[in-house]
């Protein structure tokens, strides 16, 4: 009897202590992973900015890619995520508090550098099928379906979607469109 008295104690304190812990955990970590929360710092406002006007955002279906969406691995690949996040972050802060100079097109390179297909198949899913645009089809089949010695990135062809300056930003120009339908 006093196992199991012993043992109820040892649940209830577990749950008492990792209950707290790991709430605290998920909000940080929810806190943490916004758009808005990325621009906090004044070096990745470029980024931030230009994305807000980029396709990612502004698309007549409504959908929204954030930052997470493309710079880090899937949510479901716990542990990678979490190292990925933790180590954007630490640069990150390390960078804005030694007062290193930021360089957009550095930075920019290198993200596009570690791009693996799968961070874009996570919304881009159905790409063999693009009506009325068969060359596009035969380059995705050549990215999904690739030879060994030949790898091909969504990023070789579709480099220059995000983070571009541009003159004239025009941030949410699909919205009105959609009220007009009544969407």
């Amino acid at each position: 009897m006093r196992r199991y008295i012993k043992a109820i104690i040892l649940v209830g304190i577990g749950v008492v202590i990792a209950f707290p812990l790991f709430s605290v955990f998920y909000y940080t970590m929810v806190r943490t992973s916004t758009p808005q929360f990325c621009a906090s710092c004044h070096e990745i406002q470029f980024a931030y900015n230009t994305w807000k006007t980029s396709t990612h955002v502004n698309n007549p279906q409504g959908f929204v890619a954030d930052c997470m969406d493309c710079h880090l691995p899937a949510p479901h690949d716990t542990f990678n995520f979490f190292y990925s996040k933790t180590a954007h972050g630490i640069k990150d802060i390390v960078i804005h508090f030694m007062g290193g100079e930021y360089d957009h097109q550095k930075a920019r390179d290198n993200a596009y550098a570690s791009f693996k297909n799968e961070q874009c198949q996570k919304c881009h899913r159905n790409i063999l099928y693009i009506p009325d645009k068969r060359g596009a089809m035969l380059a995705h089949r050549d990215v999904l379906y690739a030879r060994p010695s030949y790898e091909k990135r969504c990023v070789d062809c579709h480099k220059n979607l995000v983070h571009n300056a541009s003159a004239l930003y025009q941030y949410k120009q699909f919205r009105s469109t959609y009220r007009g339908l009544g969407l």
